[in-house]
């Protein structure tokens, strides 16, 4: 399951391309998972409810992100530092739609001050449906590695599902992780950028326990070119621009000296162009592959 990039709970910015694009599109895979932010509970209540009407059928709460934009705003993982606010965030959007609630969060604001337990409690007390928890402090923002052991403990402490999410870069990863905490599933971020071949590989581990196959440079070079396709589909004009971030990722992923073939890429304004131009650097590494 995909959940929505973060959504302000402000729906006056709703009209923006950016907010627009993160709406529920009823053509998504279901069940659709609809990721909030925001830090006034009647606000959040009343974004759930619009989301839910367009077609929402999760709304997930973020209390994890650590981007100083939204910490700006004390909203994210700023969020845990106040538990009050939190509960009657939680309590008010529980109470607004008909659909689980999900919440997103981190292990605290710092090391010092860790308390994703209670907050977990808190979360289960309100009626939050589970809950995924990275890792990490907001402190440590994506610094280090992430620490299991707390994700571990709010396992022990609650009694609904608990998703775990930090560091899970390959299948080992991903067994021991679940063996460690106990948790009930797995959420995979940066990991899966430029490889999300990466969800079969798991699901294939953890279901069969036998090592995944490596699939071939032109099973991944289809994958590579449907996604940027469907970026520019989707975005429309602006799909040029979004799409690069996605090919430094594959390339990054796809050769040992990416720089150089991102500078031929990377420049494209038109679309057609860059689906070409990737196609034909995507060709040069499956000859140099094989």
């Amino acid at each position: 399951m995909a959940t929505s990039e973060m959504l302000t709970s402000d729906i006056r910015f709703w009209d923006s391309r950016k907010s627009s694009a993160r709406l529920p599109q009823l053509s998504e895979t279901e069940p659709r998972s609809l990721q909030i932010a925001g830090t006034e509970a009647g606000q959040m209540a009343v974004a759930a409810r619009e989301c839910v009407a367009l077609g929402a059928q999760i709304i997930d709460i973020n209390m994890g992100c650590p981007a100083k934009k939204v910490l700006k705003r004390a909203a994210g993982s700023a969020l845990l530092r106040e538990p009050g606010l939190v509960r009657s965030i939680l309590e008010a959007v529980v109470s607004a739609v008909d659909v689980p609630v999900t919440l997103k969060f981190r292990t605290g604001w710092s090391e010092t001050t860790r308390n994703a337990v209670d907050i977990a409690r808190l979360a289960e007390d309100s009626g939050v449906a589970a809950l995924s928890l990275h890792g990490r402090t907001r402190s440590d923002a994506f610094r280090g590695t992430a620490e299991y052991e707390t994700i571990r403990q709010v396992k022990r402490h609650v009694s609904i599902p608990v998703i775990a999410n930090g560091d899970i870069r390959s299948v080992e990863d991903a067994a021991f992780i679940l063996d460690y905490t106990h948790a009930d599933g797995l959420m995979v971020g940066r990991s899966a950028l430029g490889q999300p071949w990466i969800f079969e590989q798991l699901q294939t581990f953890l279901g069969t326990g036998k090592q995944p196959e490596t699939r071939d440079i032109s099973h991944r070079t289809q994958v590579v070119l449907d996604h940027l396709k469907a970026i520019h589909e989707f975005h429309g004009p602006a799909g040029v621009r979004i799409g690069r971030k996605h090919i430094a990722w594959y390339l990054e992923r796809l050769t040992q000296d990416p720089v150089l073939w991102k500078n031929q890429v990377l420049r494209i304004n038109c679309p057609n162009e860059q689906l070409v131009v990737l196609e034909q650097i995507l060709a040069k590494l499956a000859i140099n592959k094989g």
